[in-house]
């Protein structure tokens, strides 16, 4: 496999498997623990008591304002539209993308920098590496192309920062807001004690409230926060991987070296051993 990227006019190009992905896990994991609350609740006999639409106003109200009162309008549009990007994804194996890019790195050095002009296209599914590599073709030196690649891996980070917060100061704050419609809800029950028929609908709004704020924090806001933490970190591991790549075709160095690179960010189960 080295060798034969020093031969011929043209090589054809090892495309990595990129691959529409839906998450199962989260889904059924959310929707399960969602399942088995309402099990539960249906076997007690009493469904329609576990139904307050003032709790829920309290909670799911106050929770989301004093989330976007915490960051603005489009950091929390921006978080929930990110979980369509965590659910419905299109992921890219790392290793196959790692082998590709070692391939790339040897037409470069056998071959110079502009004949990976005839490669470019084949990259669209991976625009970071195309557009580090368009730099290289275009004259630009390593430390230049890994500065502008790190600014644009900080500026996802960042973006991928801000939607982790959100769901996680929204978990932060559903049981807050629970606890303040149990308050709501104790003051107007002691509130008219003299009247029995107002004690009941005081004590549901008091117990649902804290229900409802743990189930927010625990089942939902917490677990998507987790997610999206981690299909941050694969992506930041694929951004890190082109930015290598992109940074060693511009300094022009031994193919060698940058395997020995790729494999200290890849996992081990993922390295690669391109040139044995």
């Amino acid at each position: 496999m080295a060798d034969s990227a020093q031969t011929g006019n043209e090589q054809k190009l090892t495309q990595p498997e990129t691959k529409m992905s839906i998450d199962l896990a989260t889904i059924l994991g959310i929707v399960g623990a969602m399942g088995l609350v309402a099990a539960a609740i249906i076997l007690g006999g009493s469904p329609g008591a576990f139904i307050d639409i003032p709790s829920i106003l309290i909670v799911i109200g106050g929770t989301i304002g004093v989330t976007v009162a915490c960051f603005s309008f489009k950091d929390v549009l921006t978080a929930f539209s990110s979980l369509g990007q965590m659910f419905f994804r299109t992921t890219t194996d790392p290793h196959e993308s790692a082998l590709q890019q070692l391939q790339l790195a040897q037409i470069a050095r056998f071959r110079g920098v502009l004949a990976l002009q005839n490669y470019m296209v084949s990259l669209e599914d991976q625009p970071l590496l195309q557009q580090g590599l368009s730099m290289a073709i275009d004259g630009s030196n390593g430390d230049e192309i890994e500065r502008v690649i790190e600014q644009d891996i900080e500026a996802a980070a960042e973006r991928a920062a801000v939607s982790v917060s959100v769901f996680k100061k929204a978990a932060d704050l559903s049981p807050a807001m629970g606890l303040i419609g149990t308050l709501v809800g104790l003051v107007q029950m002691l509130g008219n004690l003299e009247d029995p028929n107002s004690i009941g609908p005081a004590m549901a709004v008091a117990l649902l409230t804290t229900f409802y704020g743990a189930l927010l924090s625990n089942v939902v806001f917490t677990p998507l926060a987790a997610k999206l933490e981690r299909t941050s970190s694969e992506d930041m591991l694929l951004s890190n991987l082109y930015r290598m790549t992109s940074a060693s075709v511009g300094r022009q160095e031994n193919p060698r070296r940058l395997e020995m690179l790729l494999n200290t960010v890849l996992p081990p189960s993922m390295r690669v051993d391109y040139f044995n």
